[in-house]
Protein backbone atom coordinates (compact mmCIF):
# COMPACT_ATOMS: atom_id res chain seq x y z
CA UNK A 1 0.00 0.00 0.00
CA UNK A 2 1.51 3.39 -0.94
CA UNK A 3 2.41 5.82 1.79
CA UNK A 4 1.16 9.40 2.05
CA UNK A 5 4.57 10.59 0.84
CA UNK A 6 4.29 8.45 -2.33
CA UNK A 7 0.80 9.79 -3.05
CA UNK A 8 1.91 13.40 -2.53
CA UNK A 9 4.77 12.78 -4.94
CA UNK A 10 2.39 11.35 -7.56
CA UNK A 11 0.00 14.29 -7.16
CA UNK A 12 2.85 16.74 -7.71
CA UNK A 13 4.03 14.83 -10.78
CA UNK A 14 0.54 14.75 -12.32
CA UNK A 15 0.07 18.48 -11.61
CA UNK A 16 3.29 19.24 -13.48
CA UNK A 17 2.10 17.13 -16.41
CA UNK A 18 -1.27 18.91 -16.39
CA UNK A 19 0.47 22.29 -16.57
CA UNK A 20 2.43 21.15 -19.64
CA UNK A 21 -0.61 19.73 -21.44
CA UNK A 22 -2.60 22.87 -20.62
CA UNK A 23 0.11 25.07 -22.12
CA UNK A 24 0.27 22.85 -25.23
CA UNK A 25 -3.52 23.05 -25.51
CA UNK A 26 -3.42 26.86 -25.49
CA UNK A 27 -0.63 26.96 -28.11
CA UNK A 28 -2.43 24.46 -30.35
CA UNK A 29 -5.67 26.41 -29.94
CA UNK A 30 -4.05 29.59 -31.25
CA UNK A 31 -2.40 27.77 -34.15
CA UNK A 32 -5.61 25.85 -34.87
CA UNK A 33 -7.63 28.97 -35.49
CA UNK A 34 -5.05 30.33 -37.91
CA UNK A 35 -4.73 27.00 -39.75
CA UNK A 36 -8.51 26.59 -40.03
CA UNK A 37 -8.93 30.08 -41.49
CA UNK A 38 -6.16 29.39 -44.03
CA UNK A 39 -7.76 26.10 -45.11
CA UNK A 40 -11.20 27.67 -45.46
CA UNK A 41 -9.84 30.71 -47.30
CA UNK A 42 -8.24 28.50 -49.96
CA UNK A 43 -11.44 26.67 -50.88
CA UNK A 44 -13.18 29.50 -52.83
CA UNK A 45 -10.07 29.96 -54.99
CA UNK A 46 -9.93 26.23 -55.65
CA UNK A 47 -13.61 26.25 -56.59
CA UNK A 48 -13.14 29.16 -59.02
CA UNK A 49 -10.09 27.51 -60.58
CA UNK A 50 -12.17 24.39 -61.11
CA UNK A 51 -14.80 26.40 -62.97
CA UNK A 52 -12.17 27.98 -65.22
CA UNK A 53 -10.65 24.58 -65.94
CA UNK A 54 -14.12 23.20 -66.69
CA UNK A 55 -14.77 25.92 -69.23
CA UNK A 56 -11.30 25.51 -70.75
CA UNK A 57 -11.75 21.74 -70.98
CA UNK A 58 -15.12 22.14 -72.69
CA UNK A 59 -13.69 24.60 -75.22
CA UNK A 60 -10.40 22.83 -75.91
CA UNK A 61 -11.90 20.07 -78.04
CA UNK A 62 -9.60 17.07 -78.48
CA UNK A 63 -7.03 18.45 -76.06
CA UNK A 64 -4.20 16.22 -74.85
CA UNK A 65 -1.40 16.84 -72.40
CA UNK A 66 1.41 14.60 -71.02
CA UNK A 67 -0.07 14.99 -67.53
CA UNK A 68 -3.35 13.49 -68.77
CA UNK A 69 -1.82 10.37 -70.33
CA UNK A 70 -3.57 7.21 -69.18
CA UNK A 71 -1.24 4.21 -68.76
CA UNK A 72 -1.58 0.75 -67.19
CA UNK A 73 -0.59 1.15 -63.55
CA UNK A 74 2.56 -0.90 -63.05
CA UNK A 75 4.13 1.42 -60.48
CA UNK A 76 2.62 4.30 -58.54
CA UNK A 77 3.81 7.17 -56.37
CA UNK A 78 2.04 7.91 -53.07
CA UNK A 79 2.33 11.33 -51.46
CA UNK A 80 1.82 11.01 -47.68
CA UNK A 81 1.05 14.30 -45.93
CA UNK A 82 1.61 13.62 -42.22
CA UNK A 83 2.81 15.66 -39.23
CA UNK A 84 6.29 16.42 -37.95
CA UNK A 85 5.33 15.93 -34.30
CA UNK A 86 3.10 13.60 -32.34
CA UNK A 87 0.69 14.32 -29.46
CA UNK A 88 -2.22 14.73 -31.88
CA UNK A 89 -4.30 11.68 -30.99
CA UNK A 90 -4.95 9.03 -33.62
CA UNK A 91 -4.44 11.41 -36.55
CA UNK A 92 -1.26 9.82 -37.93
CA UNK A 93 -2.41 6.29 -37.07
CA UNK A 94 -5.58 6.67 -39.13
CA UNK A 95 -3.66 8.36 -41.94
CA UNK A 96 -0.98 5.67 -42.19
CA UNK A 97 -3.64 2.97 -42.06
CA UNK A 98 -4.84 4.30 -45.41
CA UNK A 99 -1.26 4.27 -46.72
CA UNK A 100 -0.83 0.58 -45.87
CA UNK A 101 -3.40 -0.29 -48.56
CA UNK A 102 -0.85 0.44 -51.28
CA UNK A 103 1.36 -2.47 -52.28
CA UNK A 104 4.89 -2.21 -50.95
CA UNK A 105 6.55 -3.73 -54.03
CA UNK A 106 4.94 -1.46 -56.64
CA UNK A 107 4.78 1.86 -54.76
CA UNK A 108 7.25 4.66 -54.13
CA UNK A 109 6.41 7.03 -51.28
CA UNK A 110 6.87 10.80 -51.21
CA UNK A 111 6.55 12.04 -47.63
CA UNK A 112 5.65 15.52 -46.41
CA UNK A 113 6.20 15.36 -42.66
CA UNK A 114 8.56 13.34 -40.47
CA UNK A 115 5.98 10.89 -39.14
CA UNK A 116 5.24 9.57 -42.62
CA UNK A 117 8.94 9.24 -43.46
CA UNK A 118 9.59 7.39 -40.21
CA UNK A 119 6.75 4.97 -41.00
CA UNK A 120 8.12 4.33 -44.50
CA UNK A 121 11.59 3.63 -43.09
CA UNK A 122 10.21 1.44 -40.31
CA UNK A 123 8.15 -0.68 -42.69
CA UNK A 124 11.05 -0.85 -45.19
CA UNK A 125 9.16 0.69 -48.08
CA UNK A 126 10.62 2.67 -50.97
CA UNK A 127 11.10 6.32 -49.94
CA UNK A 128 11.40 8.49 -53.03
CA UNK A 129 11.75 11.85 -51.27
CA UNK A 130 11.04 13.59 -47.98
CA UNK A 131 9.78 17.16 -47.75
CA UNK A 132 9.03 19.42 -44.82
CA UNK A 133 6.40 22.15 -44.49
CA UNK A 134 5.84 24.80 -41.85
CA UNK A 135 2.92 25.43 -39.50
CA UNK A 136 1.77 27.93 -42.12
CA UNK A 137 2.36 26.08 -45.42
CA UNK A 138 3.92 28.10 -48.23
CA UNK A 139 2.99 27.65 -51.86
CA UNK A 140 6.67 27.08 -52.72
CA UNK A 141 6.68 24.02 -50.44
CA UNK A 142 3.64 22.59 -52.21
CA UNK A 143 5.11 23.39 -55.63
CA UNK A 144 8.29 21.47 -54.81
CA UNK A 145 6.29 18.37 -53.82
CA UNK A 146 4.01 18.64 -56.84
CA UNK A 147 6.84 19.17 -59.34
CA UNK A 148 8.74 16.16 -58.00
CA UNK A 149 5.66 13.97 -58.46
CA UNK A 150 4.95 15.44 -61.90
CA UNK A 151 8.51 14.74 -63.02
CA UNK A 152 8.28 11.11 -61.90
CA UNK A 153 5.09 10.77 -63.95
CA UNK A 154 6.46 12.56 -67.03
CA UNK A 155 9.65 10.47 -66.96
CA UNK A 156 7.58 7.30 -66.96
CA UNK A 157 8.93 6.13 -63.59
CA UNK A 158 5.39 5.94 -62.20
CA UNK A 159 2.05 5.52 -63.93
CA UNK A 160 -0.13 7.09 -61.25
CA UNK A 161 0.24 9.50 -58.34
CA UNK A 162 -2.06 9.38 -55.30
CA UNK A 163 -2.19 11.67 -52.27
CA UNK A 164 -2.95 10.45 -48.74
CA UNK A 165 -3.86 13.34 -46.47
CA UNK A 166 -6.21 14.27 -43.62
CA UNK A 167 -9.22 16.30 -44.70
CA UNK A 168 -10.40 18.93 -42.23
CA UNK A 169 -14.11 18.51 -41.52
CA UNK A 170 -14.46 20.26 -38.14
CA UNK A 171 -12.51 20.79 -34.94
CA UNK A 172 -13.60 17.37 -33.69
CA UNK A 173 -13.64 15.48 -37.00
CA UNK A 174 -10.71 14.91 -39.35
CA UNK A 175 -11.00 12.29 -42.06
CA UNK A 176 -8.06 10.57 -43.81
CA UNK A 177 -8.63 10.47 -47.56
CA UNK A 178 -6.90 9.20 -50.71
CA UNK A 179 -7.05 11.36 -53.85
CA UNK A 180 -5.70 10.74 -57.33
CA UNK A 181 -3.37 13.53 -58.44
CA UNK A 182 -2.09 12.10 -61.73
CA UNK A 183 -2.98 11.35 -64.44
CA UNK A 184 -5.49 14.15 -64.94
CA UNK A 185 -8.27 12.24 -66.62
CA UNK A 186 -11.62 13.50 -65.39
CA UNK A 187 -10.82 16.54 -63.26
CA UNK A 188 -12.64 16.68 -59.93
CA UNK A 189 -13.30 19.55 -57.59
CA UNK A 190 -11.85 19.98 -54.13
CA UNK A 191 -14.23 20.01 -51.17
CA UNK A 192 -16.47 23.04 -51.15
CA UNK A 193 -17.26 23.09 -47.45
CA UNK A 194 -16.34 21.85 -44.01
CA UNK A 195 -18.51 18.77 -44.33
CA UNK A 196 -17.02 17.88 -47.72
CA UNK A 197 -20.10 18.75 -49.75
CA UNK A 198 -19.22 19.01 -53.39
CA UNK A 199 -16.39 16.47 -53.21
CA UNK A 200 -15.96 14.71 -56.52
CA UNK A 201 -18.12 17.23 -58.34
CA UNK A 202 -17.44 17.16 -62.07
CA UNK A 203 -15.86 20.25 -63.50
CA UNK A 204 -18.22 20.12 -66.45
CA UNK A 205 -21.04 21.23 -64.09
CA UNK A 206 -19.92 24.89 -64.32
CA UNK A 207 -22.64 27.35 -65.41
CA UNK A 208 -20.36 30.31 -66.33
CA UNK A 209 -19.06 31.12 -69.79
CA UNK A 210 -15.48 32.28 -70.41
CA UNK A 211 -13.62 33.72 -73.40
CA UNK A 212 -10.02 32.51 -73.65
CA UNK A 213 -7.13 34.22 -75.43
CA UNK A 214 -5.08 33.00 -77.26
CA UNK A 215 -7.16 29.82 -76.97
CA UNK A 216 -8.67 27.35 -74.52
CA UNK A 217 -6.08 24.66 -75.31
CA UNK A 218 -3.16 27.02 -74.67
CA UNK A 219 -4.66 28.32 -71.45
CA UNK A 220 -5.42 24.81 -70.26
CA UNK A 221 -1.92 23.58 -71.04
CA UNK A 222 -0.39 26.39 -68.97
CA UNK A 223 -2.95 26.10 -66.19
CA UNK A 224 -2.75 22.36 -65.51
CA UNK A 225 0.64 22.41 -63.70
CA UNK A 226 -0.53 25.34 -61.56
CA UNK A 227 -3.75 23.47 -60.83
CA UNK A 228 -1.76 20.48 -59.54
CA UNK A 229 0.50 22.73 -57.47
CA UNK A 230 -2.48 24.40 -55.85
CA UNK A 231 -4.17 21.08 -55.20
CA UNK A 232 -1.13 19.94 -53.20
CA UNK A 233 -1.06 23.33 -51.44
CA UNK A 234 -4.69 22.93 -50.42
CA UNK A 235 -3.96 19.39 -49.20
CA UNK A 236 -1.17 20.78 -47.00
CA UNK A 237 -3.48 23.41 -45.54
CA UNK A 238 -6.20 20.84 -44.85
CA UNK A 239 -3.63 18.55 -43.19
CA UNK A 240 -2.23 21.35 -41.03
CA UNK A 241 -5.72 22.46 -39.91
CA UNK A 242 -6.49 18.84 -39.04
CA UNK A 243 -3.22 18.46 -37.12
CA UNK A 244 -3.70 21.53 -34.94
CA UNK A 245 -7.35 20.65 -34.28
CA UNK A 246 -6.48 17.08 -33.30
CA UNK A 247 -3.60 18.26 -31.08
CA UNK A 248 -5.80 20.81 -29.28
CA UNK A 249 -8.45 18.17 -28.59
CA UNK A 250 -5.85 15.59 -27.49
CA UNK A 251 -4.19 18.04 -25.09
CA UNK A 252 -7.57 19.08 -23.68
CA UNK A 253 -8.43 15.44 -23.03
CA UNK A 254 -5.03 14.89 -21.44
CA UNK A 255 -5.52 17.91 -19.16
CA UNK A 256 -9.00 16.74 -18.14
CA UNK A 257 -7.70 13.23 -17.43
CA UNK A 258 -4.86 14.66 -15.33
CA UNK A 259 -7.34 16.70 -13.28
CA UNK A 260 -9.42 13.57 -12.69
CA UNK A 261 -6.33 11.61 -11.61
CA UNK A 262 -5.39 14.43 -9.21
CA UNK A 263 -8.90 14.33 -7.77
CA UNK A 264 -8.75 10.55 -7.28
CA UNK A 265 -5.28 10.69 -5.73
CA UNK A 266 -6.31 13.49 -3.38
CA UNK A 267 -9.28 11.42 -2.22
CA UNK A 268 -7.02 8.40 -1.68
CA UNK A 269 -4.51 10.59 0.17
CA UNK A 270 -7.20 11.96 2.51
CA UNK A 271 -8.55 8.47 3.22
CA UNK A 272 -5.08 7.17 4.01
CA UNK A 273 -4.29 10.18 6.22
CA UNK A 274 -7.58 9.75 8.07
CA UNK A 275 -6.85 6.06 8.56
CA UNK A 276 -3.40 6.87 9.96
CA UNK A 277 -4.88 9.43 12.35
CA UNK A 278 -7.51 6.94 13.54
CA UNK A 279 -4.82 4.32 14.03
CA UNK A 280 -2.70 6.68 16.12
CA UNK A 281 -5.71 7.66 18.26
CA UNK A 282 -6.48 4.01 18.87
CA UNK A 283 -2.87 3.37 19.90
CA UNK A 284 -2.97 6.32 22.30
CA UNK A 285 -6.31 5.21 23.75
CA UNK A 286 -5.13 1.62 24.13
CA UNK A 287 -1.94 2.77 25.88
CA UNK A 288 -3.90 5.03 28.23
CA UNK A 289 -6.30 2.23 29.13
CA UNK A 290 -3.36 -0.13 29.78
CA UNK A 291 -1.77 2.38 32.15
CA UNK A 292 -5.05 3.19 33.90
Amino acid sequence: MPSTRDIRRRIKSVKNTAQITKAMQMVASAKMRKAQLAALAGRPYASLMNEVLAAATAGAGEFSHPLMEQRPVKRRAVIIISTDKGLCGALNTNLLREATRFEKETSVFICAGKKGAQWVARTKRDLGAEFSYKDTPHFAEARAISKFAQQLFLDGKVDRVDVVYTNFISTLVQKPEVRQLLPLGELTALEAGLDGEGAGKKLEDSTHEYLFEPGAATVLGNLLPHYLNYQVFQFLQEAKASEQSARMVAMKNATDNAKQIIKDLTLEYNKLRQANITKELLEITTAAMALG
